[in-house]
């Protein structure tokens, strides 16, 4: 699928945006960090990025919270534990704390859905002690990328690092205080959608994701630095 507005694209798809993104995390290479990709879109990038760098690849389940009849605009997120980050604009837009609740059983049903299906029977990489960098394709509000740094930050890493192509500039301040150093390629002034950065976007699905973590773990582990 592209882009409405291919003017404004910065990268040709996942793949070119996620070989930037590496580029730019050099400085990890050999260093064996564990990247974490934000399921669905972020997992190619992830993919990408970890084997460039020599680190591991797993996955960190976040969900969005949608706006009151507002599917693609996020007023929040949750994480694994259910602790939920509410937009400061949240209850402007209509959010009451039962909706909130009710958004947040819908997402938790969804999340529990996606690690059985997504890595059954594995447990997850540790993040204790580690550089952990966790992806996505893309920052328009921020917030399951702060959802995900939180609940990373519970596994007590190393480091903490954001690593992202493109992001509206609220969402790049936001996460700048939930991580210990953010790596974003573009920060653009007219930010209306992620996808309008991609000249291809495809939406991923569920056997896409289980593909690219197989191959990504069928590989023989990096060594140490």
């Amino acid at each position: 699928m592209a882009c409405t507005k291919c003017e404004d694209a910065m990268f040709a798809d996942r793949t070119d945006a996620a070989t930037q993104l590496a580029e730019a995390l050099a400085k990890y290479r050999g260093k064996h960090p564990l990247v974490l990709a934000i399921p669905r879109g972020a997992v190619p990038i992830g993919a990408i990025v970890a084997q460039r760098l020599g680190g591991d690849l797993d996955l960190v389940l976040v969900r969005k919270l949608h706006a009151p009849g507002a599917p693609e605009f996020a007023i929040g997120a949750v994480d694994e534990s259910g602790w939920v980050y509410l937009a400061p604009h949240a209850s402007a837009v209509g959010a009451t704390p039962g909706y909130v609740e009710e958004q947040k059983a819908l997402e938790m049903e969804e999340l529990v859905r996606r690690r059985e299906l997504y890595t059954p029977g594995r447990e997850r990489i540790a993040a204790e002690d580690r550089t952990v960098i966790v992806v996505d394709d893309g920052l328009a509000t921020g917030a399951t990328m702060i959802a995900a740094l939180h609940a990373v930050r519970q596994g007590r890493p190393a480091r903490l690092v954001c690593a992202v192509p493109v992001a509206s500039e609220e969402a790049a301040r936001l996460v700048g205080e939930k991580a210990d150093e953010v790596v974003c390629l573009e920060v653009p002034r007219r930010f209306h959608a992620v996808g309008q950065f991609y000249a291809s976007f495809p939406q991923l699905e569920d056997a896409e994701v289980i593909a690219l973590l197989r191959k990504a773990h069928a590989r023989p582990a990096a060594p140490h630095a």
